[in-house]
């Protein structure tokens, strides 16, 4: 278990590094407009990611 969380913690690292490596300006601008969302917007975001990682684990366990 220990194993398998350290793994997905650094292919999430891999995963979110990869846009401000290859475009950062396009990373920048989205970052721009990400702070210039409500709190209820970004608190819809996160929970969409949630509910979508949750879904994601359940299908491919």
């Amino acid at each position: 278990m220990d194993k398998t969380l350290l793994l997905a913690f650094a292919l999430m690292l891999v995963i979110e590094g990869i846009l401000p490596f290859v475009a950062p300006k396009v990373w920048r601008e989205t970052f721009r407009r990400v702070t210039e969302l409500a709190d209820g917007q970004i608190r819809f975001i996160g929970l969409s990611s949630v509910i979508v990682g949750v879904v994601l684990l359940n299908l491919f366990r």
